[in-house]
């Protein structure tokens, strides 16, 4: 978390352009369900941001980008306050804002997600922009969309560390294998333990200190900890695994913003994934300690 003294959440409780219905009731629910007093609990007291598109109606892709730009705004706004930016958001492209806030030019991005999200209009199957979140990040695809975004420039492949997935399309594959992306999975993380995403965190650190963490909850053991969302495939890392995965970024970087995504709280009956959720937020938002 660097130096910052205090933590702005930026709160963007849609999910394909709708307000506060599936993934988009999560943002809600995580303040609801303790953030704020677990963020009190860390220093002095933390702001709060909602941010809402003026377009009407809702259309997915305008939609997506119009509170891009929003989101962009306030990270910058709270970076130069000397804030930590925190976004909570429905959807996981709501990262094309943060980043763009954050500055992209000397900026690593760490990205946890069950799924690639690195599937282009051209490949995917769903048509879902959800899951395009990464691709964006790096130029691939909405490149005119994401120039619009104030500050958004597309981060280098090579400075992209992508951890936990377990769900790609062959076309997603495909297009990993051929980029400079550092695809941990979750598969190799089951074989090998956390040393592997070590030695890609090590192969970043020789490029930059600055990070952005992206936290798609679906990355969680669905069976272990709870369901995040009904796109939540079997396997994953579990809350210790997570937690500890978190500490050896923030021991290694200096994370300048943090986003969390893709909690749709139907699915977590017992509070499970809330409570791994808080805990993760903790871990961001504590003082960093030495590597691991």
């Amino acid at each position: 978390m660097g130096d910052y003294q205090d933590v702005s959440v930026i709160v963007v409780p849609y999910d394909s352009g709708h307000r506060g219905v599936r993934m988009g009731a999560g943002p809600g629910h995580l303040v609801e369900g303790g953030l704020a007093e677990a963020l009190r609990t860390r220093g002095p007291t933390p702001s709060f941001a909602t941010v809402h598109p003026e377009g009407d109606p809702p259309a997915e892709v305008a939609t997506a980008f119009e509170l891009d730009g929003l989101v962009s705004g306030q990270v910058r706004d709270a970076l130069a306050e000397g804030r930590f930016p925190l976004v909570l958001s429905g959807n996981c492209n709501a990262s094309i804002g943060t980043i763009s806030g954050a500055g992209t030019g000397d900026l690593g991005i760490v990205w946890f997600d069950a799924h690639a999200d690195f599937n282009t209009p051209e490949t995917t199957t769903s048509g879902f922009t959800d899951g395009m979140g990464l691709a964006v990040a790096v130029g691939h695809c909405w490149r005119r969309m994401a120039g619009g975004v104030p500050g958004f420039s597309p981060v280098a492949e090579e400075n992209v560390v992508l951890a936990g997935v377990r769900d790609a399309q062959p076309a997603e594959e495909e297009r990993l294998a051929a980029s400079g992306v550092s695809v941990v999975d979750a598969n190799r993380i089951g074989r090998e333990g956390l040393r592997a995403l070590a030695g890609a965190l090590d192969g970043l650190k020789t490029g930059m200190d600055r990070v952005y963490v992206h936290l798609d909850l679906d990355v969680l053991d669905a069976e272990k900890v709870g369901g995040a969302n009904e796109f939540a495939p079997e396997g994953g890392l579990g809350t210790e695994e997570l937690l500890a995965a978190l500490g050896m970024v923030s021991g290694r970087f200096d994370v300048v913003a943090a986003g969390i995504a893709s909690y749709d709280p139907t699915f977590d009956a017992d509070g499970r994934v809330l409570k791994t959720a808080l805990a993760c937020v903790e871990a961001l938002t504590s003082p960093a300690t030495p590597a691991v």
